[in-house]
C-alpha cells in the first residue's frame, strides 16, 4: 500500500528581549543553572506577573509579515500539567484568544515549486525549565533560568507532506524571525525549536491518521530525519497489522530513531481557564500601523529587488538575500565597486563559501565589505586578475587590516597586461608544445585552455587571462 504523510509544526521562537515576559530576570544565555530564575518564573506564593510590554510588538510584527489578522483584544490562560521543570505547576499561554490568528507563508521547494502553507495561530506563552539527564548518574537536574523566557508558538496547517517540506518551511520561519528582529533564531541556544506532527494514511483517503508528535527538535537535519523516521516507523507498524498509538515522542539523533515519551494530552487535559492574574490587552489600529512603517524589507521583496536593480539571477537572488547580515554585506560591497554581478558572485561563491569552510557564523565575516569592494574595483580597472584576487582575499581573511593597493604594489602582484611581455612568453610557451600546437591547428581547439595555463604558470598568475587568450589564437591562427 502507498502512504500519504500529513505533517504540521509547531515552532517555538524565543523572543528577543532582555528579560523574561513576566518578570524582570534576564534571558541572557549560558548563565550558571538556577541563577536566572526569579520568585515570578517559579510562582512562589504572593507574587503576581507583569507582562513585558517588549513581546508585543514582535509579535504583531510576524503577524503582519504572514498576512495574518492581529487580534484587538488577546487574553493569557493557563495550562495545567505537573512537569520537574514546570515549578508552578501550570504554564502561561494563550488558547482562545492568541495575538495572531490565521496567515500564510510560500515555500520554495528543490524543484523550483512553490508551495503555500497555511498557519493557524501564533500566541504568546513562556517557556519551561530544562531537564537535565546526563550530568547525574542516578539523577535528573532541572536547570529553571528557562523559565518565563517569552516564546511565538507559531502553528501550521498540517499542509506538508514530505519531510523536505517540513523542513523548507521551517527554514523559511526562522529566516522571518531572524529578518524581523523578532528572534536571534540560534537553535543551538535553544531559540528556535519544533514540534512535529506526523500521521499517514492511505494515498486518495480524507480522514486523518492517528497523530503522533516529536517534540523539540533543534536542528532542520535532524527535524528532517525524526520525520522521516517516524514515516517509516508509522508504515511498518500499520502494515504488519498493528496500529498508532497518539503519543508524544522523542527523537535521539545518535540512534537516529524517536522514542516514546507519553501519553498524548489532549485541551481537555490541561484544564485551560483565563489566567485570573493578568488583565487582556487590547491593541489598536495606530499601534498596528505603527510597527508595520517600522518593519524591515522582507526578504521575499529583498530577493525580488536584487533582480531588478543588479540584474542577478533568481538563483542568485534568493541566496544572497536569504540571511540579513548576507543581503547587507552585498549591498554594501556594491556600493564600492558598483558592480551588482560581480559583487553577487564573490560574496555568493567566495565569502559564503569560506564562511562554511571555516565553519563561522554567517554574522562574523573577517573581511569588511568595503575591502572587499576595494578588491573587486581593483579586478575591474585590471590593476590585478581574479586568480590573484583571490589569493588576496585569502590574506585578507586572516588579515584584514593591511592597505590593499601598498600590498599590491610591495608584493608586485599587478597584472601583467604587456604585451610585448607577454608575446615572447607565449612564442616560448607554443616552442615547448608543438604537439599540442598542431594538434590545436588540427581542430582540438580546447587545448587553448592549456596553452593559457601554461602561460598564467611562467607568470605565477599575473598575466591577464583574457588578453593571453587573444595572443594565443592569434599566435595559432
Amino acid at each position: 500500500m502507498k502512504w500519504e504523510p500529513i505533517i504540521g509544526l509547531e515552532i517555538h521562537v524565543q523572543l528577543q528581549t532582555k528579560s523574561k515576559i513576566f518578570s524582570g530576570a534576564s534571558t541572557v544565555f549560558g548563565a550558571e543553572p538556577n541563577t536566572q530564575a526569579s520568585s515570578i518564573d517559579l510562582g512562589l506564593p504572593g507574587v503576581l506577573p507583569v507582562v513585558n510590554a517588549e513581546v508585543y510588538p514582535r509579535a504583531v510584527a510576524f503577524g503582519l509579515s504572514i498576512g495574518a489578522e492581529i487580534s484587538r483584544v488577546s487574553v493569557f490562560d493557563r495550562k495545567n500539567y505537573f512537569y520537574p521543570d514546570l515549578p508552578k505547576g501550570y504554564q502561561i499561554t494563550q488558547m482562545d484568544k492568541p495575538i495572531v490568528v490565521g496567515g500564510s507563508v510560500q515555500i520554495s521547494l528543490e524543484n523550483g515549486i512553490s508551495k503555500e502553507i497555511q498557519i493557524t495561530r501564533a500566541h504568546l506563552e513562556e517557556d519551561a525549565g530544562k531537564s537535565v539527564h546526563d550530568e547525574f548518574a542516578s539523577s535528573t537536574g532541572i536547570d529553571l533560568n528557562r523559565a518565563g523566557v517569552p516564546l511565538l508558538e507559531i502553528v501550521s496547517e498540517p499542509d506538508m507532506r514530505s519531510a523536505k517540506e517540513a523542513v523548507a518551511y521551517a527554514r523559511y520561519i526562522h529566516q522571518l524571525v531572524t529578518y524581523l528582529g523578532v528572534s536571534d533564531g540560534n537553535m543551538s541556544e535553544g531559540s528556535l525549536r519544533c514540534d512535529a506532527n506526523v500521521s499517514i494514511r492511505p494515498i486518495g483517503a480524507t480522514k486523518m491518521g492517528t497523530r503522533t508528535e516529536i517534540k523539540n527538535v533543534n536542528s532542520f537535519r535532524f527535524l528532517e530525519n525524526a520525520i522521516n523516521f517516524e514515516i517509516s516507523r508509522q508504515k511498518a507498524v500499520l502494515e504488519s497489522g498493528g496500529h498508532i498509538t497518539q503519543e508524544t515522542r522523542l527523537y535521539d539523533p545518535t540512534r537516529d530513531e524517536t522514542r516514546s515519551m507519553r501519553s498524548k494530552e489532549t485541551a481537555m487535559d490541561y484544564r485551560y481557564f483565563p489566567e485570573p492574574d493578568l488583565l487582556p490587552i487590547s491593541i489598536d489600529d495606530e499601534y498596528i500601523a505603527d510597527i508595520r512603517k517600522k518593519m524591515p524589507e522582507l526578504p521575499r521583496e529583498k530577493a525580488e529587488r536584487f533582480v531588478n536593480n543588479y540584474q542577478l539571477t533568481k538563483a542568485d537572488a534568493d541566496t544572497l538575500a536569504f540571511d540579513p547580515i548576507i543581503a547587507d554585506y552585498f549591498e554594501a560591497t556594491v556600493n564600492i565597486c558598483q558592480d551588482g554581478k560581480l559583487a553577487a558572485n564573490w560574496v555568493r561563491v567566495e565569502i559564503l563559501g569560506r564562511l562554511n569552510k571555516d565553519t563561522l557564523e554567517e554574522k562574523i565575516i573577517p573581511v569588511p565589505s568595503t575591502e572587499l569592494g576595494k578588491l573587486l574595483n581593483r579586478i575591474k580597472d585590471q590593476t590585478i586578475n581574479g586568480k590573484i584576487a583571490k589569493e588576496i582575499l585569502d590574506t585578507l581573511w586572516s588579515s584584514p587590516t593591511f592597505n590593499l593597493d601598498e600590498y599590491i604594489k610591495d608584493h608586485e602582484l599587478e597584472q601583467l597586461s604587456n604585451s610585448n611581455a607577454l608575446e615572447p612568453l607565449i612564442e616560448e610557451v607554443l616552442k615547448q608544445n608543438p604537439k599540442q600546437a598542431e594538434q590545436f591547428r588540427q581542430g582540438k581547439t580546447k587545448l587553448i585552455g592549456f596553452f593559457v595555463g601554461q602561460v598564467m604558470k611562467e607568470t605565477s598568475g599575473k598575466a591577464n587571462p583574457q588578453q593571453v587568450n587573444e595572443l594565443v589564437l592569434k599566435k595559432l591562427s
